[in-house]
């Protein structure tokens, strides 16, 4: 019996052109062999399995070659291939850093650092898991690596990158390698099949591409393990149940059923799923891949991005042209939150069944959103029904007839624009909580509730006879939240000063139409009387009271309300307890102003 040797050996690239997924690195070495910019030392990091040490032979093989081709690549004819080739190169040395990570390795290896190459024009030490040596190793390493002889090149290899320390990376030129693509994989998978004697199907070598996560010597060991599964045939069946991998199917089956409204057919196709022995956090995890595949398909420029075997890919584009681009999105945002909820619950199965009901829900839940908006424009565009006369009224049987009471009718209507702050403090009157005050209110909360005949007859009475402007009574709640809006409105404008001056004390209500306010000084009365206008206007507009009037007050000498500054105050304070200066000196404290 034959020994047998695995895939991911046999099929090991030996040139830089049969190097899988990592053109940008394998041209980079090409063109630096062609011009002989090599570098000292080389720094390979990136995934498992992606080609670093492979990539480390060749580029060791190549630069010692004596006979390159036209393309850059080693001739494996020559007597260094050939030795590379069989395996007793003296030229390149391997050093596992996993296992010989002491301070003692490196000596050792840079004691051979000195010895030429017998054969060949450079030795290549390649360092495989560079980043398990130990900081003394590493720091021993360092002198050698910035200076060493023209003939030694260092090639070190690592999945970890960010455990070299810098002074190591400084001195080395870095390649990161890629996850390679699931389409090349697929296709190196193929190129194995053909050589091997092997049926594959595309579907299959797709499935297993995916499993490998970018790996190709994953991808490689999985492949042989299919062929001792399922021998010289493989099938997409036959992956599937080699690998437990929740096939294509059920998502496609869950789908139709979500599309079609049908819970109970969801619910069994899940049970079915937990039966089968996958797990309920897999199965949220692929629906969401599922739904996003299928959003890609709905749009021919993105179909690129699916990576999937061709028939499967076909599957997808007629699945998407039943599914509107928001019942995606909404369902990828309601797996969103189960995935990341799915962990902390307690009752795992129940939240991914919540997730299917909801997913079933989706369309009519947007069904009845756009009729409820539908009925809402045509509430708005149906004209207002006339006010029906309260019961025990006396009207008149004639529809035009002019009712006997005189009712004054302003002679031309006054519009007046209201800004978004006076809008903003007019909505917070009407719906604040209701302050029992002496003055009588007749808000617009309280007229709600009563009769339609006493909103008439108010209404009729807060008309002005002469212009036409509202003349509704208010509270001081209504004044104090008109008075502060004003205020924080002078703010925004520069005006400091004033609104500081309008916040520092309250207005005094002292009729149903004066406001009184006190000021301190000359210079304030007229500041304020030059924006008397404008302070008046807006009162009168929010308040809704066009005879509202405001009477400046100057502050007497024993007023009380003088002492708005901070030194103002402790000065009066300390008049009435002299205590308060002891307090201050005992503990050498300063008054701030």
């Amino acid at each position: 019996m034959d020994n047998f040797i695995v895939s991911a050996r046999k099929y090991r690239p030996a040139t830089f052109n049969t190097v899988v997924g990592q053109t940008h690195i394998t041209n980079t070495l090409k063109n630096a062999i062609k011009t002989g910019h090599l570098a000292q030392a080389f720094l390979f990091c990136g995934p498992r399995g992606v080609g670093k040490t492979t990539c480390a032979r060749i580029l060791a093989k190549t630069i010692n070659c004596t006979n390159r081709t036209e393309n850059t690549e080693a001739c494996d004819k020559c007597e260094s291939c050939e030795s590379f080739n069989s395996g007793s190169s003296l030229n390149v040395f391997e050093l596992d850093a996993a296992s010989n990570n002491s301070v003692d390795d490196i000596r050792n290896l840079i004691d051979q650092v000195r010895y030429a190459p017998q054969l060949g024009a450079y030795k290549v030490y390649v360092i495989d898991e560079v980043h398990m040596l130990s900081p003394s190793a590493f720091n021993a390493f360092l002198k050698t690596l910035e200076e060493p002889p023209k003939h030694a090149i260092f090639i070190l290899a690592t999945t970890e990158k960010h455990k070299i320390i810098p002074t190591i990376l400084s001195r080395c030129q870095i390649f990161d390698f890629n996850r390679i693509q699931i389409e090349d994989i697929a296709n190196h998978l193929a190129f194995i099949a053909k050589s091997e004697n092997v049926t594959a199907e595309m579907d299959a070598l797709h499935v297993i591409a995916q499993k490998a996560d970018g790996a190709l010597r994953d991808a490689c060991s999985i492949f042989d393990q299919i062929v001792s599964f399922a021998g010289n045939t493989i099938t997409y069946k036959a992956v599937i149940d080699n690998l437990n991998i929740l096939d294509y199917d059920y998502y496609f089956k869950v789908t139709d059923a979500i599309l079609g409204e049908n819970i109970s057919s969801a619910l069994l196709l899940f049970n079915e799923i937990l039966n089968n022995g996958f797990d309920g956090h897999n199965f949220v995890a692929g629906m969401g891949d599922h739904l996003r595949n299928l959003l890609v398909g709905k749009d021919p420029e993105t179909l690129q991005l699916l990576e999937v075997g061709s028939n499967i890919k076909d599957k997808y584009k007629e699945q998407s042209t039943k599914c509107s681009l928001s019942f995606l999105i909404r369902g990828l945002t309601i797996l969103n939150k189960t995935d990341i909820q799915y962990k902390s619950s307690k009752n795992q199965r129940l939240q991914v069944e919540l997730a299917l009901m909801q997913l079933c829900t989706i369309n009519s839940i947007t069904m009845n959103n756009g009729d409820n908006e539908k009925k809402k424009d045509l509430t708005k565009a149906e004209p207002s029904p006339s006010p029906q006369p309260p019961k025990g009224s006396t009207t008149s049987s004639q529809p035009n007839t002019i009712p006997s009471t005189p009712v004054t009718t302003p002679a031309t209507p006054i519009q007046v624009t209201a800004t978004p702050v006076e809008t903003k403090v007019a909505e917070s009157i009407v719906k604040k909580p209701f302050i029992k005050t002496s003055t009588p209110s007749i808000n617009p909360l309280l007229n709600a509730q009563k009769s339609n005949e006493q909103n008439v007859q108010n209404t009729n009475e807060t008309a002005a006879p002469s212009g036409g402007q509202p003349i509704e009574a208010f509270t001081r709640y209504d004044l104090e939240t008109a008075w502060d809006a004003y205020a924080n409105e002078l703010k925004t404008k520069g005006k400091t000063n004033l609104a500081m001056a309008l916040l520092g004390k309250r207005p005094v209500l002292v009729n149903e139409t004066i406001i009184e306010f006190t000021v301190t000084n000359k210079a304030l009365e007229e500041t304020i009387n030059e924006d008397k206008m404008n302070f008046l206007g807006f009162l009168r507009r929010v308040l809704k009271n066009y005879s509202v009037q405001l009477n400046l007050v100057m502050a007497t000498a024993d007023d009380k309300t003088n002492l708005y500054t901070s030194t103002d105050r402790y000065k009066h304070l300390a008049e009435k307890n002299p205590t308060i200066n002891k307090l201050r000196q005992s503990f050498d404290l300063d008054v701030e102003f």
